[in-house]
This record gives C-alpha cells, sequence and structure tokens, in this order.
C-alpha cells in the first residue's frame, strides 16, 4: 500500500502528502514543495462525527442504513433533494449524484462560490483554463488582485520572491505590506479600474498591437466602451490615483505579467463582467499563450475528464433553495445553514422539512438540526482521485488506514444502489476510469493527460479564437451612507470547517471600543459580534471573516447575473452600537 496521498479541501493548494508513523507530513516534490497549508497543518486536532443518530440518539451504522432506505421509500422521488457540497472535493464524491439522479431525485445547480467570475472568463475566452502556479513562477511582475496568498495559496509565496509584487485589495494583507505597489481600492471598484487600466494603456501606446489584431480584433470598439468612464468621478469613487494607474502601467509594459485573482472580486451581481473586464486587460497586455504570463483565477478542475457519475437529472438553485419544496434532503459535505447566504430565510425553510439528512465530518449548525446524521469516513480511510482548478495536478488518494467510523460514499450509495435496484459498477472500475485521464511525470508524480502548460497559445476557444470584449456597461446601485461588508477566507478556517472567528474587525477610527458588542444589520438580517480593530481595513468596510457564525444572516440570496453564483458582499451594512 502506498503511503502517498493528497489533500480532499476546497483550496488551491491541493497539498500532496506522505503518511508516515500515523502522521500527516508535506510530499517534498512537486508544487507542496516540503510544506503543508496552515489548514492541513492542523487538520488532525479537530474532532470528527463518530457515531450516528437519528432524532438525537445514538444508533449504530446498520441501523443508520435501514434509516435511510426507510425514508427514501416513504418519499417519492420527486420529494427528495441531494444538496452535495465540496468539503471533499475528490472525484468519487459524486458517486452519491449518480444514485440521486438514478432515483429520480433533484440535484442542485449553480455556485456559492467562484460561478460568476468563471462565467465571465467563459464569455470571453470561450473556456476556462488557468495559468498555473508554474507558470506564475516565470512571470517578472504579479499582481495579486483581491487574492491573499498567505491565506488561500500558501505554496505560491516561494514561486514569487525576487519578482516585482503588485497588491490591488481593500485590505492591507500581509502580501501587501511588502508590496512593490499597493493600491487600496474601494470594495466593488474593480470593474472600473480594470477598463481604466485597459483605457491608458492604449492611450500611452503600451497595447501588445500585433497580438491584439491576431486575437481581439474588437479591441477598438471596446476601448470606446472604456471612453464612457468619467475619469476624474471614477477615480474618487474608486479611491485611486491616475498616478498609480500609471504606476501600473509603467511597471508591466513589456513584462512578463501574471494577474492572480482572488474570489472576492466576482461576489457581487455583475461579478462576471468583473472578471472579463481584467481578463480585457490581460488581453490588451498580450499575456494569454505566453510564457510566464495570464491570468489566474480557478481553473476548471474537471478540465479533460468526464465523469461516469453525470447523470441527467432535475435540478434547482444551490443559491437561493426552496428547501421547504421537499419532504427529505440529503445534504452531503456541507453546511448550508452557516454557509448559504441568507441564513435565516435558510434556516426557515429547512426547519418545514420532514427529513434533513446530514452527511459529512465535523458536527456545525446543520448537523444538529438533522433528523439523521451518518458520519462519512475520512480521506485517509477510502480511496479517491483527486484534480486541481490551480495546477494540472493529478493526486491519486490512497487509502492509509482503516477506521471502524463512518462510511465512504462509494459504499453509502453502492448500498442504496442495491437496496433500489440500481446498477452500480465497483470501485475500482471508477477509479480506474478517473486513473485514464492521468499521465505519470518522471519523478513519479501524475498530472491530468492533455491540459497545456501554456492556454490559448493559439488564440481563444471562442468560435473565431478571439477574445470577446464586453459590449455595455450596466450601473449597479448601491447604499453610499453604509458600509461595505467583506467576507474573506480565514486561516485559521475553510468556510464553517475548523476554528471559525468570532469577531466583526472595524477601523480604530471608527470609535468602537475593542471587544464591545455591536449589531451589524443589512436588509436580511442582524448579527452582534464583539468588535477587533484592524486599520488593514478601509474605514468604508468591515470585515467578518466567511464561516463566522451567523455572518450570512446579513447577505442577499440573490444570483449574481451571469453563472448563477452567490453575490456575498453585494450588500452594505449599518452598524449599531
Amino acid at each position: 500500500m502506498s503511503n502517498t496521498t493528497a489533500c480532499p479541501l476546497d483550496c488551491y493548494d491541493s497539498c500532496s502528502i506522505v503518511y508516515e508513523d500515523g502522521k500527516i507530513k508535506a510530499n517534498k516534490t512537486g508544487l507542496t514543495n516540503g510544506f503543508l497549508c496552515p489548514h492541513l497543518n492542523h487538520y488532525a486536532k479537530h474532532k470528527t462525527i463518530t457515531t450516528p443518530r437519528y432524532k438525537g440518539v445514538e444508533i449504530t451504522m446498520d441501523e443508520a442504513l435501514l434509516k435511510l432506505k426507510e425514508i427514501l421509500s416513504s418519499s417519492y422521488a420527486s420529494e427528495i433533494l441531494h444538496y452535495r457540497g465540496h468539503g471533499n472535493f475528490a472525484l468519487m464524491q459524486g458517486v452519491t449524484d449518480y444514485f440521486f439522479a438514478s432515483f429520480g431525485s433533484y440535484l442542485t445547480d449553480g455556485n456559492l462560490c467562484d460561478g460568476a467570475g468563471e462565467a465571465g472568463i467563459i464569455e470571453g475566452r470561450g473556456s476556462n483554463k488557468n495559468m498555473t502556479p508554474q507558470e506564475i513562477a516565470k512571470s517578472e511582475v504579479i499582481i495579486f488582485w483581491g487574492r491573499n496568498p498567505h491565506t488561500t495559496s500558501s505554496h505560491l509565496l516561494p514561486l514569487i520572491k525576487d519578482k516585482t509584487v503588485i497588491v490591488i485589495d481593500p485590505v492591507k494583507t500581509e502580501i501587501a505590506k511588502n508590496a512593490d505597489l499597493y493600491i487600496q481600492i474601494k470594495p466593488h471598484a474593480d470593474l472600473y479600474l480594470a477598463m481604466l487600466l485597459t483605457r491608458f494603456l492604449h492611450i500611452n501606446d503600451a497595447c501588445d498591437e500585433e497580438y491584439l489584431q491576431k486575437y481581439a480584433s474588437e479591441f477598438e470598439e471596446y476601448y470606446e466602451l472604456t471612453q464612457s468612464i468619467r475619469i476624474k468621478a471614477t477615480l474618487e469613487e474608486m479611491d485611486v490615483t491616475l498616478g498609480q494607474i500609471g504606476q501600473i502601467i509603467e511597471m508591466v509594459e513589456n513584462k512578463k505579467v501574471a494577474i492572480v485573482c482572488g474570489v472576492g472580486i466576482q461576489k457581487y451581481e455583475d461579478g462576471a463582467d468583473v472578471m472579463r473586464a481584467i481578463d480585457a486587460f490581460g488581453v490588451a497586455l498580450g499575456l494569454f499563450g505566453k510564457e510566464g504570463c495570464g491570468v489566474a483565477y480557478l481553473g476548471s478542475s474537471r478540465a479533460n475528464t468526464t465523469s461516469p457519475f453525470n447523470t441527467k437529472s432535475k435540478r434547482i438553485s444551490k443559491v437561493n433553495t426552496p428547501f421547504d419544496d421537499f419532504k427529505t434532503v440529503f445534504i452531503q459535505g456541507s453546511n448550508p445553514l452557516a454557509q448559504m447566504p441568507n441564513s435565516l430565510r435558510v434556516k426557515e425553510v429547512i426547519s418545514r422539512v420532514e427529513n434533513v439528512i446530514y452527511f459529512g465530518l465535523h458536527e456545525n449548525e446543520t448537523s444538529e438540526i438533522a433528523t439523521l446524521v451518518i458520519p462519512a469516513k475520512d480521506f485517509l480511510s477510502k480511496d479517491d482521485i483527486r484534480t486541481s482548478y490551480s495546477d494540472n495536478s493529478f493526486h491519486i488518494m490512497n487509502k492509509q488506514r482503516d477506521s471502524q467510523y463512518g462510511i465512504s460514499e462509494y459504499d453509502l450509495s453502492k448500498y442504496l444502489c442495491e437496496a433500489f435496484d440500481i446498477d452500480i459498477k465497483s470501485e475500482e472500475e471508477y477509479l480506474n476510469h478517473f486513473k485514464e485521464f492521468s499521465i505519470k511525470q518522471e519523478d513519479g508524480s501524475f498530472i491530468v493527460k492533455g491540459r497545456e502548460e501554456q492556454a490559448y497559445k493559439n488564440g481563444f476557444d471562442t468560435d473565431d479564437g478571439e477574445f470577446l470584449f464586453l459590449e455595455e456597461l450596466e450601473k449597479i446601485k448601491s447604499e453610499n451612507d453604509k458600509l461595505h461588508l467583506i467576507t474573506p477566507k480565514s486561516a485559521k478556517s475553510l468556510n464553517s470547517q475548523f476554528s471559525r472567528d468570532k469577531y466583526v474587525y472595524l477601523h480604530s477610527s471608527l470609535g468602537f471600543l475593542e471587544d464591545s458588542i455591536i449589531s451589524i444589520s443589512s436588509k436580511n438580517g442582524t448579527i452582534k459580534l464583539p468588535v477587533k480593530h484592524n486599520d488593514n481595513i478601509r474605514k468604508d468596510s468591515i470585515l467578518i471573516y466567511s464561516g463566522t457564525k451567523g455572518v450570512n444572516n446579513l447577505t442577499s440570496s440573490k444570483h449574481s447575473l451571469d453563472g448563477k453564483n452567490a453575490i456575498f458582499q453585494e450588500l452594505k451594512v449599518a452598524i449599531d452600537s
């Protein structure tokens, strides 16, 4: 049995692991390079659920499976919803989709995290292929646009030493403190900054004209759109100076540039347009398809693979899910009562569901209210495969130990398929299916077969191979007398997993005493939290980390205009002391 596996968590790093003497250790090869990310370093410290329970009473796993069969049998297939998150990001997790789709139940559609940005990328490029960390390492200039690598992608840090670093972020993060240029942009101003950068790039004759003629022949029309932006008023609105725009252009001209974007920039109604405008700036510089150049966001982790679990099914929104339309809701690897937007609505509608089944590793708000709780096996106790949305790695997750607790996704699905007379292949067949999409490297690691090292070398994946620019701007209204809500990732937690934060962070000049309890309110609800001062935050903003209990009382269950994405940062908030 091989002692190598990989982290299943939903993050950029996808650490490669060696399991020795009962401990998780970093693989010394590849991107992991001998160190684990902050989340995985403390993975073993967090207790998992060991015993199933029904209506609060502990039962055996055999009893839990029989109860699950009984619950599903007592519901019409159309009365059952399968709500699956990405608490575990590995490919075999989708086997439960196969069962519920085959059974005739509903699955979800949409995204809580990155769907708007991906939609904007696809609209412009025709596909979503990422700039890999290996290519970022070859850059001369790196723009971290709303991305905080110390928290979300720590394996980038060794790759950016001795490079010119520009940071654009409403929060003065660790990377911003040491950047060659830092712009503390106003939240939700990224679209206009990207368009003005493109406009002044053209004015300064700094565009890659040869590239534009070949792969973006409609650039002049897009430039006319950028001219519709009023420069002075927009600069004031963004809290950016003309001098800073000039500095960026001077720093990137004729350089190998990587624009590394975070997901916060697109958590708005027009999130797709934001990402598309940043892409357009990259196109104007001629960054795509060249060594050490490009725009990095989240690529499609499933690119160049196909899943045997993609059975057609009826689907409903994952963002504003009408849970109370169903008699039975099966929740896997997710905590919707905390992580879905507009938590008060979610709590109300899910309280009317007769059977809430929670299948996962850790106790949380959703497991606490579940009718039936079924513990899952952790990633060390089962075989799986994972691909990455950051790079082209392909990780074979070999089982490392036996565990008397929990049940794997495959074994649960096999039980249900056999109980309801649905064909299912062996676990080995499914694993071998996924392995067909990999190719072994000289160092023994694997990558996804057929993925490009430098994406878009021969143009874009649109009908004519050219980039498609934005054609119009839609002004999104906001409440100017209130504070921007920023909900970034925490270094100590991954959404609602692990050590969750409990504070609201404010600039000290706002006058609230540290540790005083304040009430924060929006159109959707309120939350009371103790105050911590953080003068790295803008005075017009408050910061509450994703995963903080109650933060999504504030947020809206509306979708982005494209991509069916949650828009966690769209509404402004007020403070009542």
